[in-house]
């Protein structure tokens, strides 16, 4: 893994040494994503400068240096990823020369850049993208056509920020890796920022700056250097869409048994795997004792005495806080398989002293509270392994979430009734603290059924009032997602800037994919939180230490089988993952998995009580707020309230302000 930058002159203003220099001071704001070496180069004719920072994963030998030469010498390519099939890949491209009579390559390594530059080269980026299984950004310059296609795979787990400016079309890995280019000017996009406080972050393609973009999951976008001139910034175009891989799925779903569909996925799985456990450092999983990182964990067992390794190496992250602590299910799991397994019992200290880099560590305002036991799991499993597999994606793909399970036959019931009893019925839920759902929940937990058993129920008797009067599935999916629900509240005079719930017309086929039903919540999922928040949250956390994650759900394999699963192999009895609990039953006892999710939550909402008072504190103070000009003090001071009241528990709307202010801190932001 590592981390790619650049930046295409159009001006012709700047030589190449002074490309390579402004290159270089981009990747001086990336290295913890690439401490193993630095690469620059910059076209000896001018006008574009790469630098690239590498953690060495396969071929740690100089030959997998980047940025990367072709074998003809037209193309560059600057790389932030693994290409899993590179050895089926490579065979493909000496086929494919020896066919057409082309002279064979003499490889300089094993490295999977050089096959991914080969493969981009022979075919073309379109069709060279198309023939990968991997993750990665890329950013590729045809030396002769004087173009620069930037890229990035299918589901989202690699970054890539891009904006033009002045002529000068600039990239990188992260947000600041860009903002360190010569005479860039940040400011703050205010669409962007009333998107993030619905959503706590800021889903592709916006940024949280005016005139930066991220690249959407699946898309490339190619700039010519006449493009770069004239200020044309061509729109991204698919090169694998999420939507028709839905489609795809649901039009030809599944016709075996469940069993039949269970063998098909646990040989689609077991291919990911065994292609992901390859590397030449060490390598371990990151295991929560669920069933997504169960499952995962389960397959590299199977599959470590075949590639020649001892037992599979496991790490977890537990707390002195019992109501969050998942780590003796993680240890029983670990122990079953034979793996050799390390905890980290994190005490509030441990996530109090990160809590004010959290910010830093995102490289943008950021809300997803389980950034920080992420980021504290990843530091520990970087002092043990360089690369970790890992469950994210399952929810996903699998129907994992509540609104997945619970949301469809309750908008079912809902939709039928006035909208005015809605509205009371919410009042009457929200007229009970959580705390206080809560005691209820607790006390009549020997009589309710398993599903019914949530952590912190209370909290989502009353995410869920906050949706019961939504007139429409997306309003009562936008309710069931959102952090603020009224972001004009807190940014006024604003228009939220698009996203996926709001662009019906990149949806799936709507016969095949209904609203609100589980597979169009999926999707939605799928289209933005999946890369907006998972995915964001687990790369920085991970490539701030220098540690590799990888996920054998998003094989875009496994993906499009997953779509293609009736509706009973998803969901069934009020429970989630069907398909995934059959295959996990195979390898482990139920009692090991078969529990109520909990997530990787942390205690905030005691903490913003407490420990972190007075930090959190300082930066919502009204007066700092109404100097700074971002929010509406008002609003943000009622909620502060209500949550040290006791009787409201506000995190989830003060997360948002408090990460936004911590970055805007740091962020340089000229106004």
């Amino acid at each position: 893994m590592c981390g790619i930058s650049g930046i295409l002159d159009a001006t012709g203003a700047l030589t190449p040494a002074e490309l390579t220099e402004a290159a270089a001071r981009m990747a001086d704001q990336q290295t913890h994503r690439g401490p193993d070496d630095h690469g620059l180069w910059a076209d000896p004719s001018g006008h574009l400068g790469f630098s690239h920072c590498r953690l060495s994963i396969l071929d740690l030998s100089p030959q997998g240096r980047q940025p990367m030469v072709s074998h003809c010498g037209r193309y560059v390519l600057c790389y932030n990823g693994e290409i899993y099939n590179h050895a089926d890949l490579r065979a493909q491209i000496e086929a494919a020369r020896s066919y057409s009579g082309r002279p064979a390559i003499a490889w300089r390594g094993h490295s999977d850049t050089e096959i991914l530059l080969e493969a981009l080269a022979l075919w073309g980026a379109q069709e060279g993208l198309k023939r990968t299984v991997g993750m990665f950004a890329l950013a590729l310059w045809d030396t002769r056509a004087r173009t620069l296609v930037l890229a990035r795979d299918r589901l989202g787990e690699k970054p890539l920020y891009y904006a033009l400016s002045q002529g000068r079309l600039l990239f990188a890995s992260e947000l600041p890796g860009l903002t360190a280019a010569p005479g860039f000017t940040a400011r703050v996009d205010r669409a962007a920022l009333a998107l993030y406080l619905r959503l706590s972050c800021v889903p592709a393609p916006h940024s949280i700056l005016e005139g930066v973009r991220k690249l959407p999951a699946g898309h490339l976008v190619s700039l010519r250097l006449a493009d770069a001139e004239r200020g044309d910034l061509p729109a991204p175009r698919p090169w694998w869409s999420l939507s028709g891989a839905v489609e795809a799925g649901l039009a030809s779903p599944f016709a075996g048994s469940e069993t039949e569909a269970q063998d098909a996925l646990l040989g689609l799985l077991r291919q990911s795997v065994r292609g992901q456990m390859v590397a030449d450092v060490p390598l371990g999983a990151l295991l929560s004792g669920g069933i997504d990182s169960s499952l995962v964990t389960a397959l590299m067992a199977e599959q470590a005495p075949m590639s020649g390794g001892g037992s599979v190496r496991t790490f977890t992250i537990g707390y002195t806080d019992a109501a969050y602590d998942e780590s003796a299910q993680a240890e029983a799991v670990a122990r079953h398989l034979g793996c050799e397994h390390t905890t980290l019992m994190a005490g509030p200290k441990d996530a109090l002293d990160l809590v004010p880099r959290l910010a830093q560590i995102a490289g943008e305002p950021f809300a997803d509270a389980s950034l920080l036991p992420t980021r504290l799991v990843a530091e520990l499993t970087r002092r043990h392994v360089t690369v970790c597999l890992s469950g994210d994606g399952g929810d996903e793909l699998f129907a994992g979430y509540n609104r997945h399970v619970h949301a469809p036959a309750l908008w079912a019931r809902l939709a039928g009734l006035p909208v005015g009893l809605r509205g009371t019925m919410a009042g009457l839920l929200q007229s009970v603290s959580p705390r206080a759902w809560d005691r209820v929940f607790k006390a009549l937990s020997f009589v309710l059924p398993a599903q019914a058993k949530q952590r912190l129920p209370g909290e989502k008797l009353h995410k869920l009032a906050q949706a019961l009067p939504a007139r429409v599935p997306p309003a009562f999916y936008a309710a069931l997602v959102s952090a603020w629900p009224d972001p004009g509240l807190l940014v006024p005079g604003v228009t939220e800037a698009p996203w996926a719930l709001r662009q019906p017309g990149t949806w799936p086929e709507a016969r095949l994919c209904p609203q609100g039903s589980t597979a169009w919540m999926q999707y939605l999922d799928a289209a933005w939180y999946l890369p907006g928040d998972i995915l964001t949250k687990v790369d920085r956390a991970t490539m701030s230490v220098g540690l590799e994650s990888r996920a054998p759900y998003l094989d875009h394999r496994v993906a499009e089988f997953a779509w293609s699963l009736p509706a009973e192999m998803r969901v069934r009895s009020g429970q989630g993952k069907q398909a995934l609990r059959g295959l996990l039953a195979r390898y482990l006892p139920p009692e090991l998995w078969n529990r109520p999710k909990m997530g990787f939550g942390v205690p905030l909402d005691a903490w913003l009580r407490g420990e972190l008072k007075d930090w959190a504190a300082g930066l919502l103070d009204p007066a700092r707020l109404a100097r700074e000009g971002y929010f509406q003090p008002a609003p943000v001071a009622r909620a502060w309230g209500e949550h040290q009241s006791g009787r409201f528990n506000r995190q989830y709307r003060l997360w948002p302000v408090l990460m936004f202010q911590s970055w805007l801190e740091n962020a340089g932001i000229s106004g």
